[in-house]
């Protein structure tokens, strides 16, 4: 019998019946878990200090001031130390909820920005999708920044012009009507007045900066798939419906996470400048952050503040988190995390 068959028990001398190697990716694999994150910012250390300033921004700016949550279970008082004031636990936020300030606060925050989203999208999409098909250059690049325009004036400017509309003296809406014979509308009394003013502000203000966004976007649509429509016998009205509207779907669910992200903050520059102090008006246009800040510009209630901005960052948080997991359950592609 072959001297090497007897070896390897029946097999050729080339054969090994033990383990096989481990392979030369599972090697490397295993070196890296070793080298582990101390390895990665020695081999990375110039994309890490580039990071570095945005993460110190972060830690001071949001992180550091996160102690400060503890005063939403206190009852704070200025004349004690910052850690000083009486714990009180849940009673700030169950006074908000008993009182239904809470309650009112969370529809008016999110019912103007739900009106924001789909009302503020749809109005970017239709101008952009208009804008798209005009033929004239120089029409659409003056429509563009006509439109654009109102984004790059201050809520500060925008309240005096308001106030001049609307005063109920010698605003102008007061002074027209009084000219036509007709009753002179006090609007700054007027509560209900304001849901559709303070909506139609805001449209007017960010629609150009949304139209931006969704022109671009339609820019970027190969234009062979108009062609192909065209060829096809597709109408105007049938090449927006089936080609670009669909197009648009991913850059519309990003700024709708975008959006919902905040939809919690409101817009307090808008509200706060335009109604102000005025309480009158606090049913219709109070939102939770003129509440924190009346809470702690006017009442000094610094524990009530921080319980409602407490609530709104949770609120928020669970939002975004629900909405991206539906997203997520619905096309994977779409979601942001």
């Amino acid at each position: 019998m072959d001297s090497h068959t007897n070896a390897a028990g029946g097999m050729g001398p080339g054969l090994r019946t033990g383990p096989k190697p481990r392979g030369r990716g599972e090697a490397v694999s295993r070196t890296r878990k070793k080298r582990g994150i101390v390895h990665e910012l020695v081999t990375n250390r110039i994309l890490f200090l580039m990071l570095l300033p945005t993460l110190i921004f972060f830690f001071i700016n949001s992180y550091i001031p996160m102690v400060g949550v503890y005063y939403a279970f206190t009852r704070f008082d200025f004349g004690t130390g910052l850690f000083d004031a009486p714990f009180v636990g849940l009673e700030n936020f169950k006074f908000l909820w008993t009182s239904g300030v809470l309650a009112k606060l969370t529809l008016n925050t999110l019912g103007y920005n739900l009106a924001f989203i789909v009302l503020g999208n749809g109005l970017a999409i239709l101008s952009a999708v208009l804008l798209s098909e005009v033929k004239g250059r120089w029409f659409k690049k003056a429509a563009q920044s006509i439109l654009f325009l109102p984004y790059f004036i201050s809520f500060v400017i925008l309240s005096v012009i308001v106030y001049n509309v609307f005063n109920y003296e010698s605003g102008f809406l007061n002074t027209m009507l009084k000219g036509f014979g007709l009753d002179p509308v006090d609007v700054y009394n007027t509560p209900w007045m304001w849901v559709p003013l303070i909506i139609l502000f805001y449209l007017w203000k960010n629609l150009g900066y949304s139209m931006v966004i969704y022109l671009a976007a339609i820019t970027g649509i190969p234009e062979d798939y108009y062609e192909a429509a065209k060829i096809d016998g597709a109408n105007i009205f049938q090449r927006i419906w089936h080609i670009t509207i669909p197009m648009l779907k991913t850059t519309f669910i990003i700024l709708l996470l975008f959006s919902i992200g905040s939809i919690m903050k409101g817009q307090f520059d808008l509200f706060y400048q335009l109604v102000g102090n005025n309480g009158v008006l606090y049913n219709a246009t109070d939102i939770l952050d003129t509440y924190v800040y009346r809470s702690l510009k006017v009442t000094f209630d610094v524990g009530m503040a921080t319980a409602a901005g407490l609530y709104q960052s949770l609120f928020g948080f669970i939002l975004i988190l629900s909405v991206n997991a539906v997203i997520r359950r619905i096309n994977d592609e779409y979601a942001l995390f």
